[in-house]
């Protein structure tokens, strides 16, 4: 494995992060495909032997559940061993001061912990002044409840916001923005990226292989996620023709270089400065297949033969 320092902290964190969203009680909260507890633990688990440290989820995957996974499964491991994100905002009050009060408790308690590595602001609240929400970050720092903090998707001129409004009060600096992006999803290299390069916020993005549009040779899959997922057409192919030509350029460069299409996804994420891509996993073989891709380096050319076919597409994830 390699690690790689979050600015900002002193957070060393492997170059792939486990994404959890999949793991969690099926019957309950916004997902039907996730995975129950027994095939999340040895998933979770084997990625902490491979050396995976890092291990994103949110107060909203499966109501919660995919929080009390994560802290069940790593209850036996030393606490300063691994890294542990979760996330505010699609809760009652968003990120009012009592709402982030009121989660990060929960949060603690589901997570089994005594303190959250990285409370990610999961989207910009319209309805709450940045002063509010950054004061009560600082009071869960200063509680010892939260180490840093991140945000995740949102326009630039509001993560801008956010990250001035530190500055100015001599708060400390966000320390990671997680936003949507892959080869077929590039919109946040317009404003968003740009922010994150000017207050020198480490990268860690989502959907690297866009719902697995990219990571296999044929467009559609008959798994249970894409059968159930209501956001997996309306997200992803609605440019189905022009982003298939995309996803042939990675199939035929994962044939040059011997590896997987995702492989080929990650090594892109990491020539675009991405401090740790959040790769979600359901199988053990895909964990295995992730390793590689640390081995996978893609020069400006063929960068730029992914990059070359990129179309406009419509904004989704930041609001």
């Amino acid at each position: 494995m390699k690690y790689i320092d979050l600015n900002h902290s002193n957070l060393k964190v492997s170059r792939i992060c486990l994404g959890c969203m999949s793991f969690g009680k099926p019957e309950v909260g916004q997902y039907q495909w996730t995975l129950d507890y027994e095939d999340a633990e040895r998933i979770i688990q084997k990625a902490y032997h491979q050396g995976i440290n890092f291990f994103d989820t949110s107060n909203n995957y499966s109501d919660g559940t995919s929080e009390q996974f994560v802290g069940r499964a790593l209850k036996d491991y030393p606490r300063d061993s691994y890294v542990i994100t979760t996330k505010c905002y699609f809760n009652e009050g968003r990120l009012s001061a009592e709402a982030i009060h009121r989660e990060v408790e929960k949060s603690l308690s589901n997570l089994n912990t005594g303190h959250i590595d990285l409370l990610i602001l999961h989207r910009y609240d319209y309805n709450t002044p940045v002063e509010e929400t950054l004061e009560a970050l600082q009071e869960e720092l200063q509680k010892g409840h939260i180490r840093y903090y991140g945000a995740s998707a949102m326009y630039g001129y509001q993560f801008a916001e956010y990250c001035y409004k530190a500055q100015e009060k001599g708060y400390p600096p966000f320390v990671t923005l997680q936003n949507h992006y892959s080869p077929i999803y590039r919109e946040d290299e317009r404003d968003l990226i740009p922010v994150a390069r000017q207050f020198n916020v480490s990268r860690t993005s989502f959907a690297p292989y866009a719902a697995g549009r990219l990571a296999r040779k044929e467009w559609s899959s008959d798994s249970l996620r894409y059968e159930l997922d209501s956001k997996e057409g309306t997200r992803y192919d609605r440019l189905e023709e022009q982003d298939r030509k995309i996803a042939e350029r990675i199939y035929e460069l994962s044939l040059k270089h011997s590896c997987s299409m995702s492989n080929i996804c990650l090594a892109w994420q990491y020539a675009k400065g991405v401090a740790s891509p959040i790769v979600g996993i359901t199988k053990e073989k895909y964990l295995d297949d992730t390793m590689n891709a640390l081995e996978i380096e893609l020069n400006e050319d063929e960068v730029a033969y992914i990059d070359e076919l990129y179309l406009p597409h419509p904004i989704t994830c930041n609001r």
